[in-house]
């Protein structure tokens, strides 16, 4: 969830301070989250997800390889 977390912010062009202010979460618990050091609780993926405007599944996909040229 840590890569896709911080993947999905970045792509959608938040700061850490903004996606915690959408989503209810302390900034703090967003910056574990996407270090890998906290587990989220059942409720958080969905508010993330709510304040990315993408669905909840999608933070918990296995990341993507890249492609190599």
């Amino acid at each position: 969830m840590a890569a896709n977390l911080r993947r999905l912010r970045n792509e959608k062009g938040f700061a850490q301070d903004d996606l915690a202010y959408e989503a209810e979460v302390s900034r703090s618990y967003l910056s574990q989250l996407e270090k890998g050091s906290f587990y989220a609780s059942l409720k958080i993926p969905d508010k993330l997800a709510k304040a990315l405007s993408v669905q909840p599944y999608e933070l918990i996909l296995p990341p993507q390889k890249k492609k190599r040229l």
